[in-house]
Parts: structure tokens; C-alpha cells; sequence
């Protein structure tokens, strides 16, 4: 007989199952463990998430088989979630999804065009049938790239002329500079929320954010031109967040000269492999510099978008 499926919202001391719930579907999608203790904590934790009302644990039999978190801070009728379960499991996939499509109706009632969003693998664990039956469809494609480094050759690079870099850990004014480079630089990116200086910190999870290997790039007649955010708080690799530089400055090697200087910032840090996400489809031609510059494919995600419809 069939073990009885039970759920229930998560809590805080739940995160050590989560993250190795995640883990295992990590090796079974990518090939190997990359999530973090300190990245669901981050998750549970969040200001904008009620657990009670947000969260839910799929059981059989005691063991916990998935996992699934909606949140609502990226603006009026967007909804995002996460949705994590291990193969074979799709009552508990199904019954996981009905309860975040109708968390999501809520959180975007009143809202026009209203959906939810969730991220998945480009070969998940989850039944992709599920999804097209329920009227989801993939709207945006995403890459994981790796690079690996060697201290003995990632160097760091002599600058274009004028160029100068400035690190952001000792003045809170260089974090708002930051922060509104970021938002200038992505604006026009598919999927960017226009976020202030406070919800933006929430939403990078800053307490855990070594200012430090936050890099602004300044030149004399033009001032602050671009910015390079990265984090050393992942296991598996160092991580570049967002390298964005002003649109009139593209195509002058200044984007090149960040990754670079990421490059030798993190293997002089004894890093052994860096990483960063891309969409496949910006137009800014992010992913053929991440290629010129030795990076590759690690895996790719899909974007799957529901429209959440007043009736249900």
C-alpha cells in the first residue's frame, strides 16, 4: 500500500530537510549538489514571505518528496515561486502546484495580467506534462556558466584608459551608487523589477553580501559608468550577480575588463570556478562576451509563466 501523502507550510527549522531535498535534486538534474544551507535560510527568512500562508512540504511516509515557496516583491500582478520534487512523485508535484496557483491568485487579485512565474531546469525532475495540462508555458531561457580559474594566470588586467575601480565596502554611499547602476544598467533587461535601495538589500539577501567584491567602474569625463556585484557565499563557486555597464559606454572593453578583474579577485581569493546566469535572449550580447571570455554552459533553465485568471 501506498505511503499517505501529508503536507504542511515550512518553517525555519525545516531548512536543513529543504536544502537537502534541493541537493538531491540538484544531483539528479545537474549532476551534482550546489545548494546552499545559508540560500534556503535566505529564502524562509524573507520579509516579504508569510511561511504559514507561502510555504508547503510534501511527506510520504515521513520523507520529504517536495518542496514549493510563492513570493510577491517584484510588483503588482507578478507572482514567483519555487517548486522542488524528487521523480516519480507527481501527486505530490500536483498538489504542490494547485496550492501555490491558488496562494498566487491571491497575492495578485486585483492585479491585470497577473501570473506566476516559476524556474525549472531544462530536464526537471517534474513531469513537464503536468505543467502544459495546468496552461503554463515557457516564455525565457537562462544559462548557468562556469569559468575555471588558475591564480597563476588570472591576473588582474590592465585597465582600458581612464579606468579606474573602486570597491564598495567601506562607504554606504557606493552601495546606494551601486544599487542605482544596477537599476540603470538592467532596466531594459526582460524580467528586471525596479526595486528602492531598502527592498533591493531584501532581495539580494545583503546580509550575507561581502561589500568588498562589489566593484563600481568610474571614468574621468563620464563618472560612474558600470558595475560589477558578485558574492563568495556559495560552495560550489564564486558568483557574479550583475555586471551591468550605462548604455552609451557599451562596446569600449569595460564589461570584458570587469569580468576579467572578477576573474583575478576570486582566484587570488582561492577560488577554483566562478559562475553567473544569463538570458539567453539579451539583447546587450552578454552571452557571446561570457563565451569569449572562456566561460561555458553549466546547465540552462526555462522561464514557465501561468496566467492567473479571476475565475480560477
Amino acid at each position: 500500500m501506498t505511503d499517505l501523502l501529508t503536507v504542511r507550510p515550512a518553517g525555519p527549522g525545516d531548512a536543513s530537510d529543504i536544502c537537502a531535498l534541493l541537493n538531491a535534486v540538484d544531483v539528479i538534474e545537474i549532476g551534482r549538489p550546489e545548494t546552499d544551507l545559508g540560500t534556503v535560510e535566505a529564502d524562509l527568512n524573507h520579509p516579504d514571505v508569510d511561511l504559514a500562508a507561502d510555504s508547503w512540504l510534501a511527506f510520504r511516509g515521513g520523507r520529504l518528496v517536495a518542496y514549493a515557496l510563492v513570493w510577491a516583491d517584484s510588483g503588482p500582478g507578478r507572482v514567483d515561486g519555487d517548486h522542488y520534487v524528487l521523480p516519480g512523485e507527481d501527486e505530490a508535484a500536483l498538489r504542490l502546484l494547485t496550492l501555490m496557483e491558488g496562494r498566487a491568485a491571491v497575492l495578485a487579485a486585483g492585479s491585470p495580467g497577473a501570473r506566476l512565474r516559476i524556474q525549472l531546469n531544462v530536464r526537471p525532475t517534474l513531469d513537464l506534462g503536468l505543467l502544459g495540462k495546468r496552461g503554463y508555458r515557457t516564455i525565457r531561457r537562462y544559462q548557468v556558466m562556469t569559468r575555471a580559474l588558475a591564480p597563476d594566470t588570472d591576473l588582474p588586467p590592465a585597465p582600458p584608459a581612464g579606468l579606474t575601480l573602486r570597491d564598495c565596502a567601506a562607504d554606504e554611499a557606493d552601495r546606494r551608487r551601486a544599487h542605482a547602476l544596477v537599476e540603470e544598467t538592467f532596466a531594459a533587461h526582460f524580467g528586471h523589477v525596479d526595486r528602492a535601495y531598502e527592498p533591493w538589500l531584501d532581495h539580494l539577501d545583503a546580509r550575507r553580501l561581502d561589500w568588498s567584491l562589489v566593484w563600481i567602474a568610474s571614468l574621468p569625463a563620464e563618472g560612474d559608468v558600470a558595475v560589477l556585484l558578485t558574492r563568495d557565499d556559495r560552495t560550489s563557486m564564486g558568483w557574479f550577480s550583475h555586471i551591468g555597464v550605462r548604455e552609451g559606454l557599451r562596446g569600449r572593453g569595460i564589461g570584458g575588463h570587469l569580468l576579467r578583474h572578477g576573474f583575478a579577485a576570486y582566484a587570488a581569493r582561492g577560488r577554483r570556478t566562478v559562475g553567473l546566469g544569463v538570458d539567453t535572449h539579451n539583447e546587450t550580447g552578454a552571452l557571446a562576451l561570457y563565451e569569449a571570455h572562456g566561460m561555458a554552459l553549466h546547465y540552462a533553465v526555462d522561464t514557465w509563466e501561468l496566467p492567473l485568471h479571476p475565475q480560477g
